[in-house]
């Protein structure tokens, strides 16, 4: 049997988080969670937190802010389900890691096959793994270009992590849709 991938996508504060610890939690078995985040101030602390709080001590925490492929590896040792928070987050990291290349191209391709070593370390686990992430190309165009640099990148990994997904949930004011059922897939070339 191969690893079941879920994402669970929306916008900020939409409850996104909250149903994919609910969908974790009514899943059988141990559970793990990848942390994705670096502190870097106030804000980003307090919200840490209010997710180690909810958390409590039923998961065994990882954190992943770089090679989180490797993280999924290690953590579907330790757990048949897997919540991964969060993939902007994640890919954030990757756009502004000193590892990744300067120039845009170059950049955009390290982190789509970051993300593909991530997708296929989840599948080939035997885990339920469940990714969240933030659908930031919803709103006003960025008015700098690393700003919008990031956004389309966000989005491509969104779509990329989309069509390997078994399920895809779209969390909108605390209400999930599962959107991957009932989407329109039309295979003819533009």
């Amino acid at each position: 049997m191969n690893g079941k991938i879920i994402l669970v996508t929306g916008g900020a504060r939409s409850g996104k988080s909250l149903f994919a610890e609910q969908y974790a939690l009514a899943q059988d078995g141990s559970m793990a969670y990848i942390a994705t985040a670096q502190i870097y101030d106030q804000e980003m602390e307090s919200r840490v937190t209010l997710h180690r709080t909810r958390r409590a001590d039923r998961w065994q925490t990882f954190e992943a802010p770089y090679d989180a492929h490797q993280t999924i590896e290690l953590a579907a040792r330790e757990a048949n389900v897997i919540l991964f928070d969060c993939l902007t987050l994640y890919t954030s990291n990757l756009l502004l890691s000193p590892s990744a290349p300067d120039d845009q191209e170059h950049k955009f391709q390290y982190i789509m096959e970051q993300i593909d070593k991530l997708l296929s370390n989840a599948r080939s686990s035997q885990a339920t793994v469940i990714f969240v992430t933030n659908e930031v190309g919803m709103g006003i165009v960025p008015d700098n270009a690393l700003a919008r640099q990031y956004r389309d990148i966000a989005g491509m990994v969104n779509q990329k992590v989309a069509g390997y997904a078994d399920e895809v949930y779209l969390v909108v004011s605390g209400l999930a849709v599962e959107i991957k059922k009932i989407a329109v897939n039309i295979t003819k070339e533009v």
